[in-house]
C-alpha cells in the first residue's frame, strides 16, 4: 500500500522543453558552444554600443595611428588598441564586432529567406508528385551540380557589390539544398496514416501542406537551417576576400583578412590574423551548436 502511495517521479512530469533541454544540456562541448554564439550573438545585437570605436566614420581615424601593435596607444593618448590596428588606423577590436555584426546579419536573413522558399517548394513537390516533383527535383539537381562559391562569383560579377546583392547572391545557392530536404523528410509524412485522412475528408492541398505536412517537417529542419547559417557566413567571407561582397566601405570580416594579407610578411599578423580566428570562432559556434541539435531533434541517434 505504501509503494501505491511513492509521488511519480520527475522524469515523468517532464515538459517536452524541459526534456529537450536536459538533453542538450548533457555534452559539455555543446554547452560551451552554445555559450559562444550567445556571446557572439550579443556581439552582433550591441555591437556598436560596446565598441570603442565606430571603425567606419572617418572623422575619428588617425592615419598616425595606422598598423600599431596590440596593446599601443593611439598617438593622442586617449585609447588603447588591444588588438592593435589596421592600415587605416582602425582599432581592430571595433572593426571585428563590426564585421560579425555584418557576418550574422547575412548569414541569418539569407538562411531565413532561402529556408522559406526551399520549405515551400520542397513540400509541394512531395505532396503534388508527378510532374511537379520531378520538375522541380531537376531544377534543384542542375543547382546543386554546381559548386555555390561559382554561383555566387557569377551574380556577383554581373550585379557587382554590396549588402543587398550578396543577401540574394546566397539565397540564391541555398535554397535548392533546404528544397532537396524539405522534400525527402515531407515525403515520409506524406505516406502516413493522418496525411491520408485528411485528405480524405477533402481539405485544400495548401492547407494540408502548411497545417499538416509543415509543422512536422520544421524540427528535422532546425539543425539544418543552423549549419546553413554557418555555410552562409562563410561564403560572404569567401567572396569579401576575393573582392566580390561587401564593398570596402562596409564591416566584414573577410574584407578584414584581405587587408590583413598583404602585411602577414612583414610581421603585421594582427591585421588578418584576428578576424581570421573572430571568424574561426563564429563559424565553430555555430556548428556546434548545430551538431547536438542534430542529436537531439533527431530519434535514430539518441541513445537510450
Amino acid at each position: 500500500m505504501a509503494s501505491l502511495m511513492q509521488p511519480v517521479p520527475a522524469a515523468a512530469e517532464e515538459t517536452p522543453f524541459r526534456r529537450f533541454s536536459r538533453a542538450y544540456l548533457a555534452s559539455k562541448v555543446a554547452v560551451g558552444g552554445l555559450v559562444l554564439l550567445v556571446i557572439v550573438l550579443l556581439a552582433a545585437l550591441v555591437g556598436p554600443l560596446v565598441a570603442p570605436q565606430n571603425p567606419y566614420d572617418l572623422k575619428v581615424l588617425d592615419v598616425m595611428d595606422s598598423r600599431l601593435p596590440p596593446g599601443e596607444k593611439s598617438g593622442d593618448g586617449k585609447m588603447t588598441f588591444l588588438l592593435g590596428s589596421d592600415e587605416q588606423g582602425r582599432d581592430m577590436v571595433s572593426a571585428i564586432i563590426y564585421g560579425i555584426r555584418t557576418s550574422v546579419l547575412v548569414g541569418v536573413s539569407s538562411t531565413v529567406v532561402a529556408l522559406a522558399i526551399g520549405l515551400t517548394l520542397g513540400l509541394w513537390a512531395a505532396y503534388q508528385g508527378g510532374r511537379v516533383e520531378s520538375f522541380l527535383m531537376r531544377l534543384v539537381d542542375i543547382q546543386l551540380s554546381f559548386p555555390p562559391v561559382l554561383i555566387a562569383l557569377i551574380l556577383l560579377a554581373l550585379t557587382g557589390p554590396g549588402l543587398g546583392k550578396i543577401i540574394i547572391a546566397l539565397i540564391t545557392v541555398q535554397w535548392a539544398h533546404s528544397a532537396r530536404i524539405t522534400r525527402s523528410i515531407a515525403l515520409v509524412e506524406r505516406r502516413k496514416e493522418y496525411i491520408e485522412a485528411v485528405t480524405c475528408l477533402g481539405l485544400s492541398g495548401p492547407r494540408i501542406i502548411f497545417r499538416h505536412l509543415l509543422p512536422n517537417c520544421l524540427t528535422p529542419l532546425m539543425a539544418v537551417a543552423a549549419l546553413q547559417v554557418a555555410s552562409a557566413i562563410t561564403l560572404e567571407a569567401t567572396l569579401s576576400f576575393l573582392g566580390l561582397g561587401l564593398p570596402p566601405t562596409s564591416p566584414s570580416l573577410g574584407l578584414l583578412i584581405a587587408n590583413g594579407s598583404q602585411y602577414l610578411m612583414s610581421g603585421k599578423y594582427w591585421i588578418s590574423v584576428f578576424p581570421g580566428v573572430a571568424l574561426v570562432v563564429v563559424i565553430v559556434a555555430i556548428n556546434l551548436v548545430a551538431d547536438q541539435l542534430r542529436d537531439v531533434l533527431n530519434p535514430r541517434l539518441q541513445t537510450q
